[in-house]
């Protein structure tokens, strides 16, 4: 059963009228991504041997629409549901985890706009841009000179010309920067505010240069192509967005961050898993009438991806509930709430991968094996230093002095 199935038998109402797209279109979107999945899984390998972008399935994503899909309907887009987004970034990443999370870094971007600008003029038009064209949407939100991945602080800042403002940025780490249609950047409000007083503004291909500084040569997720680039653009000062990055940062990248990163975590772990399965199966027809010794593990794995699974449904459900009530979104509670999420998933997906390494031995650990398990191992390992685990218990350490947990089921 889907996630957006689950969801609904929870008691979600997945009708025009509360998510702009029927269940059956949401349905019929994900059925689009699972054949993508397929191109996806095809290229997966010469995408990580090559680290390069995945072109054909975003091809293919764009050819479908997918892209836009959060758009709200009176732009022109979809409008579809979180778990419906959630699931297709799930689908995506069984196939190819640098598919899926580039999929996920977009949404998540289009959420800042959705959330935050539907009333603002230039924003509006953009979105229906991005609902009609098919735009691709990445971030730069990282910087040199110390700040490093600590996206609450800026060195640069933007300086206004007259209608228009400049900003240079250097060091910043831009996923997919070069495929990218525009970028969404953060900076000080001018170049004289503190670190924190931020503001987050939009530039299309057209209107910025990037320098490449340093190339993405890592691990895994290698085809997120995340190099390293000096900034330089020039815009029309109605192309920032009108709230300050931090209420943009509470209200929906926290959240649509954590949560569409932790979908696809349990992609790679649900795609782990069934690799596991398919030995397990492959062991049991070995020896016809006995159960493999590795059986018994598997089903412990089983439980383990049932874990990671409500997991994310619950913190779906939760932010689902929280949409529209912003005291409850920059609540301590809330903020507690997804942290744990994304520390718990980042952790869960690499123990997950880990378990079914033991389960399928020599033929998990091979490349050339049908139940080869590195990538998913190397992509897996992306997950703890993604807003590093460490920087996020810190924060959630420092709420936690006038914060009381609360021990019901019900938030």
């Amino acid at each position: 059963m889907t996630t957006l199935a689950r969801l609904a038998e929870a008691g979600y109402q997945l009708t025009s009228e509360a998510t702009g797209a029927s269940a059956e279109a949401q349905k019929a979107m994900i059925a689009k991504a699972r054949k993508i999945a397929k191109i996806a899984a095809e290229h997966a390998g010469d995408v990580d041997a090559k680290s390069r972008f995945p072109h054909e399935a975003f091809e293919a994503l764009k050819r479908e629409r997918l892209l836009g899909i959060m758009i709200p309907a009176a732009h022109g887009g979809e409008q579809a549901s979180h778990a419906t987004i959630a699931e297709i970034c799930s689908v995506l990443a069984q196939a190819c985890a640098s598919t899926g999370m580039i999929y996920a870094m977009h949404q998540i971007k289009a959420s800042s706009l959705v959330v935050h600008c539907n009333d603002d003029p230039w924003h509006a038009s953009f979105m229906a841009r991005i609902a009609r064209e098919q735009l691709l949407l990445a971030s730069a939100t990282t910087e040199g000179g110390g700040v490093g991945g600590d996206l609450r602080s800026s060195i640069c800042g933007v300086v206004r010309e007259g209608d228009d403002f400049t900003l240079d940025k250097e060091g910043c780490l831009i996923s997919y920067g070069a495929q990218a249609d525009a970028i969404l950047i953060t900076s000080r409000r001018t170049p004289e505010a503190p670190p924190s007083d931020q503001v987050m503004s939009v530039l299309t291909k057209d209107q910025y240069t990037l320098e490449r500084s340093a190339a993405w040569d890592t691990m895994g997720m290698r085809g997120t192509c995340s190099d390293n680039f000096t900034f330089s653009g020039r815009a029309p000062a109605e192309q920032i967005i009108p709230v300050s990055f931090a209420e943009i940062a509470a209200q929906s990248m926290l959240p649509n961050a954590h949560l569409l990163w932790a979908s696809v975590w349990y992609g790679i772990a649900a795609e782990a898993v069934a690799r596991a399965e398919g030995f397990v199966r492959s062991e049991a027809r070995k020896r016809p009438g006995s159960t493999p010794p590795s059986a018994l593990r598997l089903a412990e794995l089983l439980a383990r991806l049932q874990q990671f699974k409500a997991l994310v449904v619950a913190g779906l459900d939760r932010y689902e509930r929280a949409r529209g009530d912003a005291d409850e979104l920059s609540s301590m509670g809330f903020v507690v709430a997804m942290n744990s999420i994304k520390v718990v998933a980042s952790q869960s997906v690499g123990e997950i991968v880990m378990q079914a390494f033991l389960i399928c031995g020599i033929q998990g650990y091979r490349n050339d094996s049908p139940a080869s398990l590195a990538r998913l191992m190397r992509d897996a390992l992306s997950a703890p230093i993604m807003i590093n685990n460490d920087r996020i218990l810190g924060n959630t350490s420092n709420l936690l002095a006038v914060y009381k947990h609360d021990p019901s089921l019900s938030r």
